[in-house]
């Protein structure tokens, strides 16, 4: 039975056996020893996020929708520190600022105990005619989850009565340690009532070969632009889904010849979807972060669109000026020390091309791991000459500072927030994603070590920060072993 017959999505760690703690080194995950069981735990744990932040980040972004949250207040005000990055790419796509809509039905305790479904109702039929939108997100809290609130079944009955498509969404943070089954909970809702639509509104599909292009929340319009050209190069058309995709867009994707991932960790679970029911290839690995990772992206591409020579020929091409423009960057590189924090497969790919750029990986810390990592982490070692520490650990900075502490690295590249433990220990900080810059594709390799150039020629910021700014742990806990309270060991 598909997945999609289903009300919500499996739990990850149901679907994928992922992890959420492991204290090991590349060279043993490499050689899978360092693995770690899917429900590892640690005996002390300082905090994590919900899988409702990258949600909210993708559901924000979709023209003429609107995000109802079924919960509590609190849940979706995540939104509003979003919504820079809403207004930004609507910008950058079509040259109108335009905020993201959200609302919520704000559930109260008298409503944990009577039931929300009557507020969710009145709250469906005051959006649709207030804002008349497309398409409607409700997406179901916690609170809902706890209580009982039928949103499936509300969604199913109100249909017929509202113009705009109504989306149930399940993103009950206790279901789930894994944030990223977020992904999957919109691709499902998403895939269940839009994919269904007739075809009549679809565009005459090109003559040239058609592909779903993935993007992802943490790309910007300028990465986007970088796949486009590269795949404009060999002939191919793109259809962007689904962050900023117009519903034109989501009904095109069953059309298409092919589907890319741009992250696996995103992807999965629609792509294998528009396999088993419309027939359409996917190919799902080789995040295009780097020079090789870059290439092999494109000839994956070459060889299942009949277009192998004319990949070679454009990897050839772009490697050889690439290289040139490297050149004055790769001596100031050579040596310097470089830690890594984010989503495993933007970690890991991050990490080979600053191996790549001539710097020296000292450690690579992501946020879970499963199945689809496991090449990347071979290409890492053997790229690195030198065996270095793994962290999974959904978030947890006192692992991180721990290990910052030992490594004494040049610059640290992890998200905006978490860049602020290696600022306080007075590290060279990069953000490892930005909407507003350019990090994939091989524009995107050398703008990144442009970047960094810059970064690592003046470090006197954070390290004047670090004599006034203290992290709050113990001298004694930089003592200890930074894995010390992860339960679930390697073996």
């Amino acid at each position: 039975m598909s997945y999609f017959e289903l009300k919500e999505p499996p739990r990850r760690e149901e679907r994928l056996g992922p992890c959420i703690a492991c204290g090991s080194t590349i060279g043993k995950m490499n050689q899978r020893l360092g693995c770690c069981q899917s429900d590892g735990q640690r005996s002390f744990t300082q905090n994590s996020i919900c899988l409702l932040l990258p949600a909210l980040g993708i559901m924000n972004t979709i023209p003429n929708s609107v995000v109802l949250m079924h919960g509590a207040i609190g849940c979706g005000s995540s939104a509003h520190a979003g919504n820079a990055a809403v207004r930004s790419g609507n910008n950058q796509r079509w040259g109108v600022v335009k905020d993201g809509v959200w609302l919520s039905t704000a559930l109260t305790e008298r409503d944990v105990v009577t039931g929300g479904e009557e507020k969710l109702v009145a709250a469906i039929h005051e959006v649709d005619q207030r804002f008349q939108p497309t398409i409607i997100f409700i997406v179901s809290g916690c609170v809902p989850g706890i209580i009982g609130d039928d949103v499936d079944g509300i969604a199913a009955r109100l249909q017929g009565e509202v113009q705009a498509k109504l989306l149930s969404v399940h993103c009950e943070g206790f279901k789930t340690k894994i944030w990223a089954t977020a992904y999957d909970a919109i691709y499902h809702a998403i895939g269940r009532v839009m994919f269904n639509e007739p075809l009549a509104e679809f565009k005459k599909k090109p003559d040239k070969p058609l592909v779903n292009l993935m993007n992802v929340g943490s790309m910007g319009r300028v990465d986007e632009v970088e796949q486009e050209r590269l795949l404009h190069s060999l002939g191919i058309e793109t259809n962007i889904y689904p962050v900023f995709a117009k519903p034109e867009s989501m009904y095109a994707m069953t059309q298409a010849d092919l589907s890319i991932s741009t992250c696996p960790t995103h992807d999965d679970y629609i792509l294998k979807h528009l396999k088993e029911k419309y027939g359409i290839p996917y190919i799902i690995k080789h995040m295009p972060i780097g020079i090789a990772n870059t290439g092999l992206w494109l000839r994956d591409i070459g060889e299942a669109l009949g277009l192998t020579k004319e990949a070679e020929a454009l990897i050839k091409k772009e490697e050889a000026e690439l290289s040139a423009a490297l050149k004055p960057f790769r001596k100031f590189f050579a040596g310097k020390k470089v830690f890594v924090s984010a989503g495993e497969f933007r970690a890991l790919s991050t990490a080979i091309l600053l191996a790549e750029l001539g710097f020296e990986v000292v450690a690579v810390r992501s946020y879970h791991h499963d199945e689809f990592a496991e090449p990347e982490y071979e290409k890492l070692a053997k790229i690195t000459t030198k065996d270095f520490p793994l962290n999974v650990a959904n978030c947890q900075p006192f692992e991180e500072a721990n290990l910052i502490k030992r490594l004494k690295p040049d610059v640290f590249l992890g998200h905006m927030n978490a860049n602020s433990t290696a600022a306080k220990l007075g590290v060279a900080t990069h953000v490892i994603y930005s909407v507003g810059l350019q990090y994939v594709g091989y524009h995107g390799a050398y703008q990144l070590a442009r970047r960094l150039y810059r970064q690592l020629k003046n470090p006197r910021f954070n390290q004047n920060l670090s004599k006034w700014a203290k992290l709050p742990y113990s001298k004694a806990w930089y003592k200890e072993e930074p894995f010390k309270y992860i339960q679930t060991r390697e073996v």
